[in-house]
């Protein structure tokens, strides 16, 4: 099936799906493997501006499509990451995890396209008013760091496409073609993967952490130092029920352990709800084929079985 809406059309991409920039899990690999399936992978750009930029021209070396970078503004502190991404020469980028004024103007002036990730009305409205071109709107079920206003995609997505006029991007729960779906049912023009991607074979974790992906119930996450104020969703283990409530960065400092040594106990893994639904360990290749099948036969089901009747009733 070939999309030709708003997303794809300012992206350049054949397909409607973001990899998540998830940092340490997002490398090269994967964000290659999502450009060279037709979609948008995102280069996470938290780390230090050195490695960001290694990241490039690594993804840059394996594939000559369309590709972009995150910038987590309360994380990339070092403002030359701005200019090597414009010397860099890409096209796209994401903000998020901080005020969209920040770098949505020195980004446009430059003659990137760029999406704000929020996880409320309100933000959403404001990165409109910043000059945004997109929104990736992200429900509480995702995983990672989280907004203290839990809002689920099922909520917040039709509610900020009611109100905006930019194209929408769908985060947290999306891991099918019917997930997909519901997301463009809402009103949403593409959709992000994180935990799906997570347990990819190009996934930059040990396969301990994909494993606990696959193994995972839906009940299996928790909403880590909601009582704080700064929640993060989690995989719920013996140290994050123990943690639960006191300050994470001794935790979030031992991360290499989890992701690359498959201790899970050793810090925060983190996973969306959604992980409940994935199965298996897949090539993004197959991950990407495999949603947009899936969407594409539901949709047909979809019109096969309401078509007539809603027409009868018009």
């Amino acid at each position: 099936m070939r999309f030709d809406n708003d997303v794809t059309n300012q992206l350049g991409v054949e397909v409607p799906l973001f990899s998540a920039p998830m940092g340490m899990v997002a490398g090269p690999a994967l964000v290659t493997a999502m450009a060279r399936a037709g979609g948008m992978g995102l280069v996470p750009g938290s780390l230090p501006v050195p490695q960001v930029r290694d990241d490039i021209r690594r993804v840059r070396e394996g594939t000559d499509r369309p590709f972009g970078v995150n910038i987590p503004l309360a994380f990339a502190k070092d403002p030359a990451v701005v200019d090597m991404i414009v010397a860099e020469g890409i096209g796209f980028v994401t903000t998020s995890a901080g005020s969209p004024a920040r770098l949505t103007p020195i980004l446009k002036d430059a003659g990137l396209v760029v999406y704000h990730v929020v996880p409320t009305l309100e933000a959403a409205l404001k990165a409109v008013d910043a000059g945004v071109d997109g929104l990736v709107v992200e429900g509480s079920e995702g995983a990672g760091f989280k907004s203290p206003h839990e809002v689920s995609t099922m909520v917040l997505l039709p509610l900020v496409v009611s109100r905006v006029d930019v194209p929408v991007v769908a985060a947290g729960g999306i891991v099918d073609g019917a997930s997909l779906l519901a997301a463009f049912a809402l009103g949403a023009q593409g959709a992000q993967m994180g935990t799906r991607m997570l347990a990819s074979l190009e996934s930059g974790v040990h396969p301990d952490v994909k494993r606990a992906v696959v193994g995972a119930r839906e009940v299996d996450t928790m909403m880590y130092n909601r009582a704080i104020g700064r929640p993060m969703r989690v995989l719920r283990t013996e140290t994050t029920t123990r943690t639960d409530g006191t300050d994470p960065r001794p935790l979030l400092a031992e991360i290499r352990r989890t992701y690359d040594d498959g201790d899970l106990e050793a810090s925060l893994a983190q996973m969306g709800q959604v992980a409940g639904r994935v199965d298996d360990v897949l090539a993004v290749e197959e991950i990407v084929r495999a949603t947009i099948a899936d969407f594409t036969e539901r949709l047909s089901a979809l019109a096969g079985s309401y078509g007539v009747v809603a027409g009868a009733r018009g």
